[in-house]
């Protein structure tokens, strides 16, 4: 009778302290509204995780930076107040990882294709080892798309920037690529463009059609050039020692979720900036400007002296290796 009580006892506490277990909270913060290729994916990998670890784990998402603006974030993931962030790849290169401005230079993609070829090959997962002595682990790469410039002028020939205050995300190439063409660039958090294009205080922007149209800039922006210059993705982040001190099978369950979000997100960036633009352009509100093949070789020669200024900082091996991957040739 006693080893009976002391059976259903022990077997009461087993289910007590399951049932009353708390599940693993993964804070995920991020800069863009619900509803953009990243947001989106975001919330697939919360559906995906909770799922598949039956509860064990729960995904809060933050868009729109609710918790954290874009110079924020990443010491909030560095000191645990978050876990995951999906942050630019130009985040990188203030943590002391310039190798991440590569994805920076103009033109150093021309499709999709020749962009996987980097960011799912040897290349990228190289470069996402190099965070790890600044505490962070990286898990993947998330596409947000080629980019297009907005002004309240057009801008056909590199000419026509002269003297345009353009914002820009904290990017030494970045902000060579705008001085090539004359423009003066303007470093402003995510959250702060809207206001500052409305006010003037920035003339134009560069962004993925899907960031344009959700933050609502083409409604403050008379043009819109369908340039396709550069490239904004993201790296998927998470804290290396909240990452590490997960159970192992709940790591392995997460790594699969985070593999099918990252196939999601990538399927469905080029589809979400295809309806912005489309969007856009019904709204009235800006006007579409297409370049020739002539306007955009003349950009793409102005704005390769970012390539030249900067392949010595980002490293001269790496973009070398990037430059065969995708056959880029510079001028």
């Amino acid at each position: 009778m006693k080893l009976k009580a002391l059976l259903t006892f022990a077997l009461l506490t087993a289910f007590s302290s399951t049932a009353l277990a708390a599940p693993i909270v993964i804070k995920f913060s991020h800069v863009v509204a619900q509803h953009t290729p990243k947001g989106q994916a975001a919330d697939y990998f919360k559906k995906l995780a909770e799922e598949r670890t039956k509860g064990r784990v729960k995904v809060e998402v933050y868009p729109n930076s609710q918790l954290y603006k874009d110079k924020e974030e990443m010491e909030a993931l560095q000191l645990g107040a978050v876990q995951m962030l999906a942050p630019s790849l130009a985040k990188f290169a203030p943590l002391g990882v310039k190798d991440f401005e590569v994805f920076d230079l103009p033109f150093i993609f021309d499709n999709y294709t020749e962009l996987h070829k980097v960011t799912q090959g040897p290349v990228g997962q190289k470069l996402l080892k190099k965070l790890e002595p600044k505490g962070i682990i990286g898990l993947s790469y998330w596409d947000n798309g080629f980019k297009v410039m907005s002004a309240n002028k057009p801008l056909k020939t590199p000419a026509d920037f002269k003297g345009q205050k353009l914002r820009i995300q904290s990017s030494k190439v970045l902000d060579s690529q705008m001085r090539s063409v004359g423009a003066n660039p303007q470093v402003l958090a995510f959250s702060e463009v809207y206001q500052a294009l409305q006010t003037g205080v920035v003339n134009g922007t560069e962004n993925p059609p899907s960031n344009l149209y959700t933050q609502k800039m083409h409604e403050v922006q008379k043009y819109v050039t369908l340039s396709d210059h550069g490239y904004l993705g993201y790296a998927v982040i998470v804290n290396k020692k909240f990452w590490n001190g997960l159970p192992a099978d709940i790591r392995t369950i997460l790594e699969g979720a985070m593999k099918d979000a990252t196939k999601y997100a990538n399927e469905i960036a080029k589809k979400d900036n295809d309806e912005a633009l489309a969007a856009v352009k019904k709204s009235g509100r800006s006007q579409l400007i297409a370049l020739t093949p002539q306007e955009r070789a003349a950009w793409k020669k102005s704005m390769d002296k970012a390539h030249k200024e900067h392949t010595g900082r980002i490293g001269a091996d790496l973009v070398k290796e990037v430059y065969a991957a995708t056959g880029y040739n510079p001028n």
